[in-house]
């Protein structure tokens, strides 16, 4: 098992070389990695002395082990050993006393909903199985992802308008401009929110992305009735590209419990 540096970025940002099959977990708290062999188990919960993944530490919703991911029959999956759901992609719920439920390769992003409707997230990511052996690029200059640049503000809007998206709600839709300023105006009491001012603040980062090319964020593209068309399209640009990701669902939690 290796550990990182919790200021490591975003598993969805991708994970370093590893063995196929390797599986990395990350939270707020801490990250662990573990290669794969039957048997083997990556422990997370509020307890950090008894487990790799320190999560939820300060939430005693939290249990003290709240789940275990193990190597079984040649694949990763997780399994429930707290009070609390696990809630996986699309929803799903695993209970404890429920089968572990299968990981797939790539991303994962796992949720808990603790106390006081807090979100606590574990990233997982497990290095795939099936792909062919990669071409050596070493000496090639490093291609970086088309990640757009957002500023605080934008970014913040942004993650409370696509949060049921970030959360992995079941259809998911954008937050209204209303229920968007009254969020931020809880995060930020100092920074005189209003609907308009969040719709201007997206509006502009959406026009940015039409100059540079993505299709689908104008009226004349999608036609009408538009309704959340647009903004749906664009939450979409924003996660395909990884330039919004489950971690940043932490700038909607109050100063004093962000890490």
């Amino acid at each position: 098992m290796t550990t990182f540096d919790r200021c490591h970025p975003s598993l969805a940002h991708g994970v370093p070389p590893a063995e196929p099959g390797t599986i990395f977990a990350s939270t707020v708290s801490g990250r662990s990695s573990m290669p794969p062999k039957d048997g083997r188990q990556l422990l997370f919960g509020r307890n950090r002395d008894d487990v790799h993944v320190p999560f939820g530490e300060d939430d005693r919703q939290i249990s003290r082990h709240q789940g275990t991911l193990v190597h079984e029959g040649g694949a990763w999956c997780v399994r429930n050993e707290g009070k609390l759901p696990l809630r996986l992609p699309g929803s799903r719920l695993v209970f404890d006393g429920d089968e572990p439920a299968p990981l797939s390769d790539g991303y994962t992003a796992l949720f808990i909903r603790g106390s006081s409707g807090r979100e606590h997230l574990l990233e997982i990511f497990v290095a795939g199985t099936d792909s062919p052996a990669p071409v050596s690029l070493g000496t090639e200059v490093t291609e970086p992802p088309r990640v757009w640049r957002l500023n605080t503000a934008e970014r913040t809007v942004l993650v409370a308008l696509a949060q049921r998206f970030l959360r992995q709600e079941a259809y998911p839709q954008p937050l209204s401009w209303r229920r968007v300023a009254e969020q931020l105006a809880k995060v930020d009491p100092d920074g005189n929110w209003a609907p308009k001012k969040a719709e201007h603040i997206v509006t502009g980062v959406r026009q940015r992305l039409v100059d540079a090319g993505v299709p689908g964020l104008t009226k004349e593209e999608v036609g009408e009735p538009v309704g959340n068309a647009l903004n749906v399209h664009l939450i979409g640009e924003l996660l395909q590209s990884a330039t919004l990701v489950p971690p940043d669902l932490a700038l909607l939690e109050p100063r004093d419990r962000r890490s």
